[in-house]
Parts: structure tokens; sequence; C-alpha cells
């Protein structure tokens, strides 16, 4: 959503290129590789990062050329983003109904 927001953001910015996230690219790479915690001090712990490239952005081929060269497609855009939103709320509603019947199980109902 975030990436989504910056191409709408910049649709007006001459030679600003639009950009998409290939997720099944990003997973991909996380999944190869060994995310072990290393300490930098005693007492300190942090998470590994994945080193590669695994960002998965890609730049949006546009259905219309702009004579500014710029190719962000606004209502492309607004559709990518309200799709993105609805599969968010719909997540949120699953991971909402599942806790909802551990509790109803905990409590014994």
């Amino acid at each position: 959503m975030e990436v989504l927001a910056q191409n709408i953001a910049n649709a007006d910015t001459p030679n600003f290129k639009a950009r998409d996230i290939d997720f099944r690219a990003v997973l991909n790479g996380v999944q190869g590789e060994d995310l072990k915690i290393q300490a930098t001090r005693q007492g300190h712990y942090n998470a590994g990062e994945a080193t590669s490239d695994g960002s998965g952005l890609l730049y949006r081929v546009p259905f219309n050329t702009a004579f500014d060269g710029n190719t962000v497609e606004l209502s492309v855009e607004q559709a990518q983003y309200g799709k993105a939103a609805a599969d968010y709320q719909a997540t949120l509603q699953f991971l909402e109904s599942d806790i909802s019947g551990l509790r109803k199980a905990l409590r014994g109902e």
C-alpha cells in the first residue's frame, strides 16, 4: 500500500516512474535465507535482515503514455489501492473471527 500511495502522490511529477511490488519475489527471497539473531552488544539483539535485493520493486508499464514522462495512471493506482485495502480488511476480519473462536473456547462457551 505504501508503494501505491507513493505512486498516487507523484501522479503529477514529471518523469516519475510508477512502481509496483512483486510479493512472490520478496517472499521467495526471504524464505531461502537463514535469518539468525546476532548480538551486537551484550543484552542487545538484532534480527538479521535479508542481504540480497529481494525488494521485488518493479516499474509498472503504463497503458497510455504521458507527454511529461510520468507513467502513473491515477485510475489504475486508485483501483489497485482499493483492492489492497479490501484484501487487508478481509484478512483482518478472518483473523478477528479466529481469535474470537479461540477466546470462546478458552472461556468454555
